[in-house]
């Protein structure tokens, strides 16, 4: 008898326990989940402070935009890499220290510092961008479209209130912009504790499946992976350059710059919902084609309303853009882990997407800053994007049908 309640409270503290894990990991996923965008939308509202400061042409002001996306692509194919040699666990932990440190280096009063921070905290975001989805894919195989709803819901929630209090922050708590950039290093803080409990147990498979990883032929001969590839790149060119330069239009059409900074919190706020319904609905269709044409559409009415000009349609614009921004991201996401056959595969699609689509949305907010200093105006700015969403549209039909990569490339 004796016996049987040794079993029995051995049995329910390893119970205990896993159900402690698991809360602890969902907990670290969310809040690395925070820092995958706040501290690079915290930019965009005061974005005209940091060009008196350091006399920055629009050009160069699009660059702190979009050097995070180059070191995206930069990093993105390193990130399966690394996690095989040292774990998807500590390498998540080493992005969010380089984080943390990058934020700081970006406040200082220095334009190599603000570059510098501005590159690393990409490279940082880089590697978690890559791993979460597969994490998620491992780890929660019954419920990859809800946890991939719930981590890009907090992604986008922590995008949102970055850009709206940047200017609260700055102006009326009296931190300057400079502060202002370095208090989003506290959460990043907080995400490096909450993760260090993942590296002390690892008690599962951290490390992915290198003996066949290492005869694995490379995605790139793959139409889908492009597909899926461009689906990523192009919402991710609309989406930076959204948060880049969607402040200072709406300011230059007459708004207050706290007004256009809660217009830009507006439009991340009305993704949420989006964020985390369509990966529960896609998770459970075989096609996700009509998902990715009815993003398409939103964005293309958003643009053209935006391009009419009208203040009134401002606000409605915003929302309509905010919910296929949500929509867009999640598909992608989604299809890293509806189109692969493994861990190790999706870890190999994100890679690839993230880091062509990213190189690819790195020429939005620069090419977007450009147009305007040629033109004067952001008409034929705006007109591009039009162009950008109707593109978009066609690559989902493609990379949303019912199809698979192959466990082997080569066939």
């Amino acid at each position: 008898m004796k016996m049987n309640n040794v079993k029995w409270t051995s049995a329910s503290h390893a119970s205990q326990v896993a159900v402690t894990s698991s809360w602890l990991l969902l907990l670290g996923i969310l809040l690395i989940a925070a820092n995958l965008r706040a501290s690079i939308t915290a930019v965009g509202p005061i974005v005209s402070d940091i060009q008196a400061v350091f006399g920055l042409s629009s050009a160069m002001t699009g660059l702190l935009t979009t050097l995070p996306l180059l070191a995206f692509a930069l990093v993105s194919p390193m990130a399966p890499r690394l996690a095989r040699r040292i774990s998807m666990e500590n390498t998540l932990l080493l992005a969010m220290v380089v984080l943390t440190g990058a934020i700081v280096i970006r406040s200082l009063p220095s334009i190599a510092a603000l570059f510098a921070g501005t590159a690393l905290l990409g490279m940082a975001i880089a590697a978690a961008n890559v791993l979460l989805p597969s994490l998620i894919k491992r780890d929660f195989p019954t419920s990859v479209g809800m946890m991939t709803g719930l981590y890009s819901v907090i992604m986008n929630l922590g995008a949102a209130l970055a850009s709206g209090f940047s200017i609260p922050i700055a102006e009326q708590l009296g931190f300057g912009w400079q502060g202002m950039l370095a208090s989003w290093s506290l959460v990043a803080l907080i995400a490096t504790a909450s993760w260090l409990p993942q590296t002390r147990s690892l008690t599962r498979s951290g490390r992915m499946e290198t003996a066949s990883s290492a005869k694995r032929p490379s995605l790139l001969s793959s139409g889908l992976a492009w597909q899926v590839t461009l689906f990523m790149g192009l919402q991710s060119f609309s989406f930076y350059v959204n948060i880049s330069w969607l402040p200072e239009i709406l300011f230059d059409r007459g708004m207050s710059h706290i007004d256009a900074g809660w217009m830009l919190s507006l439009l991340q706020f009305v993704s949420l919902p989006a964020t985390f319904i369509i990966p529960v609905i896609a998770g459970r269709q075989a096609s996700q084609r009509g998902l990715a044409v009815l993003t398409a559409v939103l964005l293309l009415i958003g643009y053209i309303g935006l391009l009419i000009g009208s203040s009134a349609l401002i606000p409605i614009c915003m929302i309509l853009l905010g919910i296929a921004g949500g929509s867009g991201f999640s598909l992608a996401v989604m299809f890293f882990v509806l189109r692969t056959s493994s861990t190790e595969q999706s870890a190999q699609l994100s890679g690839m997407a993230q880091s062509i689509g990213y190189l690819l949305a790195a020429a939005g907010p620069l090419l977007f800053g450009f147009i305007h200093d040629l033109t004067h105006n952001w008409t034929i700015s705006l007109v591009m994007l039009v162009i950008v969403s109707v593109i978009f549209g066609i690559v989902g039909l493609s990379a949303g049908a019912n199809k698979y990569l192959p466990s082997d490339t080569r066939k």
